[in-house]
């Protein structure tokens, strides 16, 4: 039988400020990406979150993003390998103790926005990235676009890799996502979006923007969870997957 994880980045409120239906995405999804305070979230959200997952019996990964709080960590920054080390330990180590006292057990990590693209496309950033989790804890999955040069590296760490697509995001030729500042990045059409995923796990592809079929390996399925109607849009899409005899369930 063929079979997906569903993971939705959440965990992403700070302060008084709330983003997402994290409560109802967790009755959906079967793993959380949770950030780590510096793109978004802070120590009360990452506990709070940790506490939500593990009550609703869904796996933990750690969202390292870039320092960027203002930009969402979708923005670039002119980072050293040496500093994706950094910054990456000290978020995996932050979530990482939320989730030992809370008696769950980090399962991934995956890298969140700007510094997930970069990664995807820098080898150097990729080999930082791969081996600050690798030096954390081997047993560690690393979740990364299909195809990126960060599974790549993953995988020459030694660490298992999760083959990751996203449902609402459009393709280049390349097999990389399209630019969130360019027209028709974003797939707003909740069937188009459903149809994408079925496709991607099924056949293994996808349909770039210029209409080239790039081959892909879909193993986990990504749900932003601070999209409009994530929710409803995540339990559609569990629907559907059971309609097509597609298993949900947690990378292993």
């Amino acid at each position: 039988m063929l079979e997906v994880d569903l993971n939705c980045d959440m965990g992403e409120s700070f302060g008084a400020y709330t983003i997402g239906a994290d409560d109802e995405l967790l009755r959906e999804v079967t793993s959380a990406n949770i950030a780590c305070g510096l793109h978004a979230g802070d120590p009360s959200v990452m506990r709070k979150s940790v506490r939500s997952a593990l009550a609703m019996g869904v796996s933990i990964g750690a969202h390292p993003g870039l320092p960027d709080l203002a930009g969402f960590g979708r923005r670039n920054m002119d980072i050293s390998p040496e500093e994706a080390f950094d910054l990456v330990t000290y978020q995996i180590g932050a979530l990482e103790a939320f989730v030992r006292q809370e008696g769950g057990k980090l399962r991934h990590v995956k890298p969140h926005g700007a510094l997930y693209n970069m990664a995807a496309a820098s080898c150097p950033l990729a080999d930082a990235i791969a081996m600050a989790v690798h030096r954390f804890d081997p047993s560690l999955v690393l979740y990364g676009l299909a195809g990126s040069k960060l599974l790549a590296a993953g995988r020459e760490a030694g660490l298992s890799t999760a083959s990751e697509v996203f449902a609402d995001r459009t393709y280049q030729p390349d097999g990389s996502l399209t630019p969130r500042r360019q027209p028709g990045a974003v797939i707003t059409d909740m069937d188009q979006s459903v149809r994408q995923v079925i496709r991607m796990v099924k056949e293994g592809a996808v349909a770039a923007v210029d209409g080239t079929v790039v081959p892909l390996e879909a193993e986990t399925v990504c749900i932003h969870g601070d999209g409009a109607g994530a929710a409803a849009f995540a339990a559609e899409l569990r629907r559907r997957l059971k309609a097509e005899g597609i298993a949900v369930q947690a990378k292993r």
